[in-house]
């Protein structure tokens, strides 16, 4: 009978499930990693604890089943995180700086200051903060020794936790992320569905670092695990999945998930909503090639404070 690989990578831990074809759970593995505060609101944890995580999860899971009964797998993964890596060697420039950091608050006030944020909402859906990956790839470019031209010579490498984990579980190593995830980084066009060159150039960040988008239902790649190859045949960042999990595929179905924070997402189809105040316009999920948008809420400090 065929089974399915879900690979679940949070803020504290990393999962692995395992369901039958009925996507019932037969068995699932957790393994949780610490997260480093170097300073007042930075937030930073090791990709390689990450990876280790995760590898760790799978092979748990795997090994009581073999990997003969696996049909495909799926990644979610928290949003926003940011990692830069060396393409050749794969290793990390950096720690990760987490979706909470707050250390380029101050940028995104001066940012704010020359009017930037409706050109950038415009396209986005998101505002100018902290929370999303542009201003973590600037800090990261900025702050690290030859970062930046390194990236322009396409030395370097930019993932959310999903290309990251791609990258590095992949025979091929693909460099690809999926759309939702693009779509909090402030770099991605929500209505073209693309990568922005005014939205890189205000950042200062170099397009040849970025990863290739794809739908959340693409084929990502192959796993690497003992001898049969196991396809990544779905990625989606961990609120849209949540989304989609309780099958809130019409318009006005909304989903809330209590985590590390809280978010509530409501399905708004292919109406990409103009939000004054407060709330984001994302990519919900992109299916079958058909596009879903919503809005979220989110507070970040919830269950982490509980």
């Amino acid at each position: 009978m065929n089974k399915f690989l879900s690979i679940d990578q949070g803020t504290t831990s990393s999962r692995a499930v395992l369901f039958d074809a009925n996507l019932t759970p037969l068995n699932s593995y957790k393994k949780e990693y610490d997260l480093t505060y170097p300073h007042s609101g930075w937030v930073e944890l090791d990709p390689k604890d990450v990876l280790s995580t995760v590898k760790e999860s799978i092979e748990n899971i795997l090994g009581e089943v073999g990997e003969t009964d696996i049909k495909s797998c799926g990644i979610t993964n928290q949003r926003e995180t940011t990692i830069v890596w060396e393409k050749l060697s794969g290793e990390p420039i950096y720690p990760g700086i987490v979706w909470q950091d707050r250390r380029t608050a101050d940028y995104c006030e001066e940012l704010k200051q020359k009017g930037s944020e409706d050109a950038v909402k415009d396209k986005t859906g998101l505002l100018l903060d902290p929370y999303f990956s542009a201003t973590k790839i600037k800090w990261i470019l900025d702050n690290v020794p030859g970062a930046l031209s390194r990236a322009k010579n396409g030395e370097l490498l930019f993932g959310t936790i999903d290309s990251y984990l791609i990258y590095n579980l992949t025979k091929e190593k693909n460099h690809l992320t999926d759309i939702t995830n693009a779509s909090r980084t402030l770099l991605y066009n929500i209505k073209e569905e693309a990568w922005d060159q005014e939205l890189l150039d205000l950042f200062g960040i170099p397009k040849e670092m970025l990863p290739d988008v794809y739908d959340c239902d693409a084929d990502f790649g192959t796993l690497i695990y003992g001898n049969h190859p196991i396809k990544i045949n779905g990625v989606i960042g961990d609120q849209q999945s949540a989304l989609v999990g309780q099958r809130c595929f019409k318009n006005g179905q909304m989903k809330s998930t209590f985590g590390t924070g809280c978010f509530l997402m409501v399905n708004t189809a292919e109406e990409v909503l103009k939000i004054k105040e407060g709330l984001l316009t994302t990519v919900g999920y992109k299916i079958d090639g058909q596009i879903s948008y919503a809005v979220e809420g989110s507070i970040y400090s919830c269950g982490n404070i509980v």
